[in-house]
């Protein structure tokens, strides 16, 4: 495989595939593709089967869910038929739609997750004030804005895209006869998003780090005999409210638990040392910090290849072998196989409505 060759070449050449390689390529991105059906699928039943998960923070979870699918529904067996046959057999109105669609259902998969970082950003630093606005109406209104952003970003093409063609064309790809066009597709649809995730979750580790400190003053000064008070203190001095008024569903449920008021046993002080207490708040730093390592790292690692490819090639500084183009595109793809575990997987009340959805199977 041909990796980048940063010339300003037309075209790089292709060792053509045995028929052994593209079974077994075919074979990966149908495994890939079923996967991502189905774990997306069930973050859906899941969000509309568990009351305990109608929650504002969780549609956007639901929303993003749903571009992933029509991600895996409508752009990955398209795109595998086309790696297998190696050559466009569609039509130009079939391909103009598929290309259309796979740049607005990636952009929008990606701008969830902008948003899904801004929501747990405001819950965590405004976290009474937001309360009050973190309602259904305020959730449909994101993702109302992601789709309106993702399809003015993805739609521009088609006013200029091979117009003048009539015949079939045997390739399928998107062009990059538009400089203008390419920083401003690459820019608003992962480039600027990116920036803001980092940004926004560097700020959401630094509260969860202050909160998880200000409780272990709190817990200092509470003793036996006032720890109802010091509970609501606690709740005060941390400018949070109490777990009945936080959605403890959001993906990030640490950083819920840091924002909840957590009633104090008695006898705490007697069994937990000061060492006790600051070993317990590094070790909840740690596993934020390897919560928001995880995210971000899956993130970074399927789009940002792909982003810095398209970039390069659409400023003529590079050209891409076909090999290279579609391994980074799939790469791309897998982000929404990789997000329904990462944005449900640390949540109890996601993991008992899958087993629930899992026992519901077994019985049918």
């Amino acid at each position: 495989m041909n990796f980048t060759n940063c010339t300003t070449e037309a075209s790089v050449a292709a060792k053509p595939k045995t028929v052994t390689e593209k079974m077994l390529v075919t074979l990966t991105l149908a495994t890939i593709t079923t996967l991502t059906m189905l774990l997306n699928s069930a973050v859906i039943a899941a969000i509309s089967t568990t009351k305990k998960l109608h929650q504002p923070a969780n549609y956007l979870i639901c929303s993003l869910a749903v571009t992933d699918l029509l991600v895996a529904v409508l752009v990955m067996p398209l795109s595998i038929t086309y790696i297998m046959i190696d050559k466009w057999t569609l039509g130009y109105f079939i391909c103009e739609i598929w290309l259309s669609v796979d740049m607005t259902c990636c952009t929008c998969s990606i701008l969830h997750l902008c948003v899904i970082a801004l929501d747990r950003y405001w819950a965590i630093t405004d976290a009474i004030e937001y309360a009050r606005k973190r309602t259904a109406r305020r959730a449909g209104l994101m993702i109302v804005t992601v789709w309106t952003i993702s399809v003015f970003i993805s739609m521009p093409p088609l006013f200029w895209r091979n117009h003048h063609s009539i015949s079939i064309p045997s390739e399928c790809r998107i062009q990059h006869d538009h400089v203008i066009y390419t920083i401003y597709s690459t820019f608003g649809a992962f480039y600027i998003p990116l920036t803001l995730i980092l940004i926004l979750y560097y700020r959401i580790y630094h509260a969860a780090k202050s909160l998880y400190q200000k409780r272990g003053s709190s817990r200092h000064l509470s003793n036996r005999s006032t720890d109802s008070q010091n509970s609501f203190a606690s709740c005060k001095l941390t400018q949070t409210f109490c777990v009945s008024d936080f959605s403890t569903s959001d993906p990030t449920t640490e950083f819920d638990k840091i924002n909840a008021s957590v009633r104090i046993p008695p006898f705490e002080n007697d069994l937990d040392p000061a060492g006790d207490r600051q070993q317990i708040s590094t070790t909840r730093e740690r596993k934020a910090a390897r919560i928001l390592g995880l995210i971000l790292g899956a993130f970074i690692l399927s789009w940002l290849p792909f982003f810095i490819k398209e970039l390069l090639v659409g400023l003529h500084i590079c050209t891409v072998s076909t090999e290279v183009a579609d391994f980074l595109t799939w790469l791309g793809y897998v982000n929404s196989l990789i997000n329904p575990l990462l944005y449900t997987s640390f949540n109890e009340d996601f993991k008992l409505a899958f087993r629930k959805l899992i026992r519901c199977r077994e019985h049918t």
